[in-house]
């Protein structure tokens, strides 16, 4: 109270002569009622902060005044009120200087009313709705009206310095103002939320389609928006296609409904004869696939349709051609199973992804071997009375005494050996001749084979791609003597097969980044040691597998480890077994065959034009740097000419279509590679 005083004493001394009268005779009333705790308030052009004062002693409520709070009060009263209807007569005084009195805690803070809406003023229920010109928060749930279409009703009806807001997902509206105002809202509030008569009806078409129905509905509507009660009472009727079973759902008021059902009855009217037939043009499906494919959905939809009883309709004969020169599909079909035809096109016509597949072959073999041997042949027949006896060995790459011995009576010169053949001996002994041939041989062979076959294919499409030789073999021969002794037309048949490696794969891309191969891998080589057609030798290592790789990883199809040693030795009895001297009589042989063989698989999914632009550059690019670096070596015998080199990719990008935009007949031209067209680098030195 004291502070109320100070606050009494520090406005007195701007009152002038005439207020300062009306404020005594104000103390001398207020002095004389509070005995009898009534108060009859009469004052003219008051000062509202004086007010304010006098309103806090009469009711005991602490105010904190804002500095904007501002004006002068005139009241005229008849009769006394108690402190509780001078209150209210306070609030009612406020309201109409544009002031509110917010609570809070102890004290009730005065403020303008633009400022009051936002501080915490009080919220309010059917429990405590809040009296009179107090200001409150109220937050009103309703039932069958949305929230949005009542702000712009309730809109004109509240102050402007008022607040009304609609929160949709809860369907509540959000209202701060007086009480009094905030109560004459609820009751017009209740009377617009009840529930409508509105339904939700559902009309199945017969002929017509459902999206396209909506779409002439949604604008006629948007052409005739603004003309019609309907539209301005927000009753326009709300339009839904079903595609899936071709039906509209229709919500809104009944006469809206009617409407909206008289016109779709005009609009689902079958077509004339000979208007059934579409032309649709395919874009990445071949047609010729699609016709098996929708003669199988119709004989399906067709069925369905007979089994519900559809009508007349199952009797048109259904029809579907494939035009190859445009990659076209000629339907003539009733509308509702032409709408299922079309909708399996849409969903079968489109790009389908490519996978890159990069396989490694690598192959390591070693081949030891080691040959030793010693072979003796005597004669004593000169002096017909010694033995004749010979020691020959016939395994190993070496060749026998006996065909040497044959070679030297015969006087020719015996036939070359592998390895070391050494021999001595006497022939022109009377009595005893003798010979004796060593043979020494080791081998040590090293292959090393990398093959890296690569190619691409579409989605569940099977691709090959064969690296080798075409290689003829003898199947058959015919020779006929005839009455001569020489043959007479002598013929041989030859059938010729692919020597060399051969990939075959399907792949098949499952969800997310997964790949199904079936994939055929072949590797065919001839053997070292075939002569001729007629007795060819080939190498066969073969895979054939399905597996499941992720994209971008690798993993190996399969491998061949063999490691072969064989060991031979050959030897007289008794004499090859002598210590130290044994050699002389025996003949070894050692070899060590290994293979390392080890097949992997790399696939890539291509989805998109940028990715396949990407490996297709870096592929391109390696390419040429490989033939730039054959150019820097020159070729040895003619020094002024230079190795062929694909242009740059930029050139070849830059290059300009063989077709025109308008002429192009399917996607676009590609380019020639041609090193001799202008634009590419390879007719000018680097």
């Amino acid at each position: 109270m004291q502070s109320i005083k100070y606050f009494h004493r520090e406005y007195r001394g701007r009152w002038n002569g005439a207020l300062c009268a009306a404020l005594l005779i104000a103390a001398t009333c207020f002095s004389t009622i509070a005995a009898a705790k009534s108060i009859t308030l009469n004052l003219k052009d008051a000062d509202i902060s004086a007010v304010i004062s006098t309103v806090s002693e009469a009711t005991g409520k602490n105010f904190i005044v804002d500095p904007r709070v501002k004006g002068k009060v005139t009241i005229i009263s008849s009769q006394p009120m108690a402190s509780e209807e001078l209150y209210s007569v306070f609030l009612s005084i406020l309201e109409v200087h544009g002031f509110s009195a917010v609570p809070s805690g102890n004290v009730i803070k005065i403020l303008p009313d633009a400022s009051a809406k936002q501080k915490a003023m009080p919220l309010a229920d059917d429990e405590f709705p809040g009296e009179g010109d107090q200001i409150v928060t109220r937050v009103i749930a309703l039932k069958n009206v949305s929230s949005s279409q009542l702000v712009p009703i309730l809109r004109p009806l509240v102050p402007q310095q008022g607040h009304l807001a609609a929160y949709v997902p809860a369907n509540i509206l959000i209202i701060s103002d007086r009480a009094a105002n905030i109560a004459r809202l609820m009751n017009i509030i209740r009377r617009i939320d009840r529930p409508s008569n509105d339904e939700i009806e559902i009309i199945r078409l017969e002929h017509a389609s459902a999206a396209e129905v909506v779409r002439i509905m949604a604008s006629l509507e948007q052409k005739g928006k603004g003309k019609g009660a309907a539209s301005a009472a927000g009753r326009t009727p709300i339009l839904i296609a079903d595609e899936r079973t071709n039906s509209i759902l229709v919500g809104g008021g009944k006469s809206g409904r009617l409407r909206i059902r008289a016109i779709i009855s005009h609009l689902d009217t079958p077509l004339e004869s000979g208007g059934n037939t579409r032309v649709i043009y395919l874009r990445y499906a071949q047609a010729e696939d699609m016709v098996k494919v929708l003669t199988g959905v119709s004989k399906s939809v067709g069925k369905q349709k007979k089994g519900k009883g559809a009508g007349a309709t199952n009797n048109i004969v259904v029809n579907i051609q494939a035009d190859e020169a445009t990659n076209a599909l000629v339907i003539t079909a009733p509308p509702d199973l032409f709408r299922s035809l079309e909708s399996v096109i849409k969903q079968l016509d489109i790009r389908r992804a490519q996978v890159l597949i990069e396989t490694v072959i690598a192959e390591v073999s070693e081949d030891l071997s080691a040959e030793f041997g010693v072979q003796w042949i005597f004669d004593g027949t000169p002096g017909r009375e010694g033995p004749v006896g010979l020691v020959n060995f016939g395994s190993g790459t070496g060749t026998s005494i006996a065909t040497i011995g044959a070679a030297a009576a015969a006087g020719v010169a015996p036939q070359a050996t592998n390895g070391v053949l050494l021999g001595l001996g006497a022939f022109n002994s009377s009595t005893f001749n003798f010979a004796a041939v060593l043979n020494t041989l080791k081998g040590d062979a090293t292959t090393n084979i990398l093959s890296t076959p690569t190619l691409v294919t579409l989605d569940n499409e099977e691709a090959e791609i064969v690296i080798g030789q075409t290689v003829p073999f003898v199947t058959g021969s015919f020779t006929s003597t005839g009455s001569s002794s020489s043959p007479t037309n002598p013929f041989q048949t030859i059938q010729r097969e692919n020597v060399g490696i051969t990939l075959k794969v399907k792949p098949q891309i499952n969800e997310g980044d997964a790949i199904k191969l079936d994939i055929e891998q072949t590797v065919d080589s001839l053997s070292s040691s075939s002569i001729s057609a007629v007795d060819l030798i080939t190498n066969t290592r073969s895979i054939k597998t399905t597996v499941i790789v992720d994209d971008r990883q690798m993993i190996v199809l399969g491998g061949l480890i063999n490691d072969e040693v064989r060991e031979s030795v050959q030897k007289v009895p008794l004499l090859g077994d002598l210590p130290l001297l044994g050699w002389l009589f025996s003949h070894k042989t050692s070899s060590k065959v290994k293979q390392n063989l080890m097949i992997f698989l790399h696939p890539t999914i291509i989805r998109d034009a940028a990715m396949s632009a990407r490996l297709t550059n870096s592929k391109y690019s390696y390419q040429r740097e490989r033939q730039m670096q054959v150019r820097e070596k020159g070729l040895l015998m003619l020094p002024k000419e230079a190795s062929p080199v694909m242009p740059t990719m930029q050139n070849v990008l830059a290059l300009p279509p063989v077709f025109e935009q308008d002429e192009r007949p399917s996607g676009d031209a590609v380019p020639s590679l041609d090193p001799t067209l202008p634009g590419s680098d390879s007719a000018t030195s680097e």
